[in-house]
């Protein structure tokens, strides 16, 4: 089974009935510039996420153990910014679907962060400013996502 096999499985499981709806070959240099910024910015929200759970990690080794929240938020942070890679490199290749998702993600995780980064004694203040970079990020990318040119290029009757 090749890899393209497997990740059309997948993307069964992630695309619902736009699983087939596919863009023509983004050809535009300036598209692919805007690509590369976005999965950079994936990226340092991943790493982002990666040093929270070092942070509370070291936290709990030097005795001050973090609440079960800084751990869940950490966890499942994680997971979704590594979705949120697999749908940008989907979208790269031009399938419609992944791209619509991570257009309504990259605005969805940054609301659903800061309600949560604004309840007061939730999270101490470490986790408070890496929440607050999060929503940076991700606001970012769903700029990115919603410039005229990569509207254009990525309409679903293309």
């Amino acid at each position: 089974m090749s890899l393209n096999e497997v990740l059309l499985r997948v993307d069964r499981l992630a695309a619902g009935r736009q699983r087939d709806v596919r863009v023509p070959a983004i050809a535009d240099p300036t598209l692919r510039r805007d690509w590369l910024v976005v999965r950079v910015l994936l990226g340092i929200a991943m790493m982002l996420g990666v040093s929270a759970i070092g942070i509370a990690f070291w936290l709990t080794m030097q005795g001050m153990a973090e609440p079960l929240p800084v751990w869940m938020r950490s966890v499942v942070v994680l997971g979704l910014t590594g979705g949120l890679g697999y749908f940008s490199f989907r979208a790269e290749q031009g399938w419609y679907w992944a791209y619509a998702r991570m257009r309504v993600f990259a605005f969805v995780f940054p609301c659903v962060t800061l309600v949560f980064a604004a309840i007061p004694g939730l999270y101490p203040a470490w986790m408070t400013l890496e929440q607050l970079a999060f929503a940076a990020l991700m606001l970012t990318v769903g700029l990115l996502l919603t410039t005229p040119r990569m509207r254009a290029a990525y309409r679903r009757d293309a």
